[in-house]
């Protein structure tokens, strides 16, 4: 959809509200109308639609995000071949390197974090199920932007930025651009440190026909776990093996 189109104020006043209570874990009518700038009475309108509906729910004055939006975001989820097609490779490439893997899809110029699984070995970080990331943040992310056409490239950088997790993530656009060139030459992307401190991952396109990226596949571990050839060799070639049995199995789904 064409970003130029005229949107209506009161969803986007709604959708404000939702992402607002998830940010914080609950708010009331007060907090709500402070922070984003609204009148009481408006707060308390779109709250009560809100609540009619069945997508937030009450604890005396205390609103919170409702379970409905699960509903919703596993539909979604369940559409997509990405999510179908990739799961149970995800769960192999876990089980065989003890490590955590994922499979990120990308809406919207972020990352979604579409299915996760962790291995025996796997470390916790603040990754999740449906986690919403800044590309340029994650090996992952990376490897989808290296392959999106340069103008849709220009697009995410100028509607989002290059906002740093840690001190070591990209944040200038010539040094991303030239560390998206050589992710095209080699096939892969590395992220050293640049989401979380101390974590390096490897990330690989997921592509369709025409080499355009519609999502990526990546393994995390402990910078002191997952360096030298391991790094730079063996995990890409299998992650590179395995998004290639998917991006064939999904001409079929």
């Amino acid at each position: 959809m064409n970003d130029d189109v005229r949107t209506i104020n009161a969803v986007e006043t709604a959708f404000d509200i939702v992402e607002y209570l998830k940010e914080v874990d609950g708010a009331g009518v007060t907090e709500l109308a402070t922070e984003l700038d609204l009148a009481k009475s408006t707060v308390h309108s779109h709250l009560a639609t809100l609540y009619s509906n069945g997508y937030v729910t009450r604890d005396g004055d205390t609103f919170h995000v409702a379970l409905r939006f699960f509903n919703l975001g596993n539909y979604a989820r369940e559409q997509s071949s990405l999510y179908q097609v990739g799961r149970k490779k995800v769960d192999e490439l876990a089980e065989e390197t003890g490590e955590k893997v994922y499979i990120l899809a990308e809406e919207h110029g972020r990352g979604m974090h579409l299915y996760i699984a962790t291995g025996k070995r796997s470390v916790q970080t603040y990754a999740r199920t449906g986690q919403l990331s800044y590309l340029h943040q994650l090996a992952a992310g990376k490897a989808i932007l290296a392959h999106l056409p340069d103008d849709r490239i220009d697009e995410i950088i100028d509607r989002y930025g290059l906002p740093a997790q840690t001190e070591d993530t990209i944040t200038d656009p010539d040094e991303l651009w030239t560390e998206l060139e050589e992710i095209r030459e080699r096939g892969f992307a590395q992220n050293r440190e640049e989401s979380i401190p101390g974590l390096h991952a490897v990330g690989v396109p997921i592509t369709d026909e025409d080499g355009v990226a519609v999502g990526a596949l990546s393994l995390s571990a402990p910078a002191k776990r997952l360096r030298g050839e391991r790094f730079d060799e063996e995990m890409p070639n299998l992650l590179l093996g395995v998004a290639n049995e998917i991006e064939i199995n999904m001409t079929y789904v």
